[in-house]
């Protein structure tokens, strides 16, 4: 099962990170694909927050993402900056394309919102099937540390309209069996002090291990395995809450 993007969250997505926000993965990204011509797949491309600024830099970025919402925003993302990108609906698991692809890239721990297991091996399998000889996959995971049940988060964001987003969202669920935690997500509008919209989203992230995710790469038929910690190319993780990417080669 892949998360989904509610409208609420699209326009709340976009407000946090708007195009070409940074945490150090726009730089890297841009780095890592330096000697690409070729085209270059962003799945679930989201808003487009990393797909603009690298077609601005040159990059030939195909995008697709599983929420129209999300899609819809990235389209006026692009017109507003200027740049022009072929974007779809689609999802990780199923996708399809005629042409090979010289770069699969998966930013900011999009991945993990495949829940099931047995999917995301059929997606790593469909990246793997995607790229053409020598290309490359760079994908982004994170560690789960947080396994407090019923814990509560809340953060608002302020329209220009002067409309009022806030989100609270609670963990109900960590399978440590199956690698698994859920969350529920409430998104309310407020305006002139009255709640005039509200949407509930059901948020599941699995995780993964260092060496598991390794092994299921290696296993795929991917080689020459790289693991980075924080965007420094080829700097071992050393603790739990670094962003950790892989980086290998078909």
């Amino acid at each position: 099962m892949l998360g989904y993007y509610s409208s609420l969250s699209a326009e709340v997505y976009d407000m946090d990170k708007p195009a070409g926000h940074s945490f150090g993965d726009v730089e890297y990204y841009s780095e890592r694909l330096k000697g690409v011509s070729g085209k270059v797949l962003e799945p679930a491309t989201g808003t487009g927050r990393i797909l603009v600024p690298l077609v601005k830099q040159g990059f030939n970025v195909e995008g697709f993402d599983l929420s129209g919402e999300m899609l819809a925003i990235a389209r006026h993302n692009c017109e507003e900056h200027g740049v022009k990108a072929e974007l779809r609906q689609d999802n990780m698991v199923t996708f399809e394309r005629s042409g090979k692809y010289e770069a699969v890239i998966v930013p900011t721990g999009t991945f993990l919102l495949i829940s099931d297991r047995k999917d995301s091996i059929r997606a790593l399998e469909n990246f793997y099937r995607h790229l053409a000889d020598g290309g490359r996959l760079i994908l982004d995971v994170f560690l789960q540390t947080d396994f407090e049940k019923g814990r509560v988060s809340v953060r608002t964001w302020d329209c220009e309209n002067g409309d009022r987003i806030t989100h609270e969202n609670t963990l109900v669920e960590v399978d440590h069996v199956n690698q698994l935690t859920v969350s529920h997500g409430r998104y309310e509008r407020w305006r002139g002090g009255k709640l005039v919209e509200s949407e509930l989203e059901r948020f599941p992230l699995r995780w993964y291990g260092i060496e598991e995710f390794r092994m299921i790469l290696e296993n795929i038929g991917f080689q020459d395995v790289v693991v980075s910690a924080d965007y420094e190319y080829g700097r071992p993780p050393e603790r739990a809450d670094q962003t950790v990417t892989f980086e290998a080669v078909k």
